[in-house]
């Protein structure tokens, strides 16, 4: 291959077990990545995969992982910024990142978290993977923000979905994005207020990315949205079939990659 391949991972929620299966395809077709940018949970499957965990340990550890694995309740949510805590999540990802720095991962990654306190996109190569994964991953009002630097950290989906531009600041030649949110589908109802919430949030973040999709051609050269049909991304259940789209989406394009690279 010619030049230097880079790989965009995007936020999605329970959609981004699709990154999962996508890697599995791009390990099985001798595709393998020179760097890594992840947002939310693009970060989180990114960082792992960073650090020399295989696509297929990943997917048994998912299936596996429960609601309570993950939910921990904090008291004063209003006070403390989020209903959640993030006590049982670091536990789980220092475990699978041994707390490392970004220094010591074999392939270079980066993630995006959004400062609160200056409301601006801030990308994260360098320190403690475990708490920029979490900054990055900080789902607003879920989980309560990172501080960091000084910094208020929240998901980096917030401003940033699909990071292209910051994987080819980190030295790709070729950039693929791998979206596994796309557009908005058409729903018949919204039934209660948490839906009203959540289908804003969806809508509101299609059209930003969308712009960002067609403003920031330069720095990606393709685009690819596995398909997963109207699965929400706020499930907490595993859904084999949001892996076997990324996995599908990989097998399909593999080709198409290699080829870029020869180019």
């Amino acid at each position: 291959m010619n030049g230097k391949l880079g790989f965009a991972l995007s936020a999605g929620g329970a959609r981004g077990i699709a990154h999962i299966g996508f890697l599995q395809a791009m390990d099985e077709a001798g595709i393998r990545p020179d760097f890594v940018s992840g947002s939310s949970m693009g970060s989180i499957v990114g960082a792992c995969y960073c650090k020399g965990m295989k696509p297929s340990e990943m997917l048994d550890i998912v299936r596996e992982l429960k609601a309570s694995d993950i939910v921990n309740l904090g008291l004063a949510p209003i006070s403390k910024l989020g209903l959640m805590k993030w006590t049982k999540v670091r536990k789980m990802m220092s475990g699978f990142l041994e707390n490392c720095d970004f220094s010591d991962l074999p392939i270079p990654f980066s993630c995006v978290a959004v400062d609160l306190k200056s409301g601006k996109l801030v990308t994260i190569s360098e320190g403690n993977v475990v708490e920029a994964v979490l900054a990055s991953s900080s789902m607003p009002t879920v989980f309560r923000p990172v501080e960091k630097d000084g910094m208020l950290l929240t998901d980096g989906g917030v401003l940033c979905r699909v990071p292209v531009k910051q994987v080819k600041d980190m030295g790709a030649d070729k950039v693929v994005a791998v979206d596994v949110l796309g557009g908005v589908r058409p729903v018949d109802k919204v039934p209660h207020v948490v839906s009203l919430i959540m289908r804003t949030y969806d809508i509101m973040d299609a059209a930003k990315t969308a712009t960002q999709k067609r403003s920031a051609r330069k720095y990606y050269d393709l685009w690819l949205e596995p398909d997963m049909g109207d699965i929400s991304q706020y499930r907490f259940k595993f859904e084999q079939s949001v892996y076997d789209a990324g996995y599908a989406c990989g097998v399909q394009n593999a080709e198409k990659i290699k080829k870029l690279m020869e180019k």
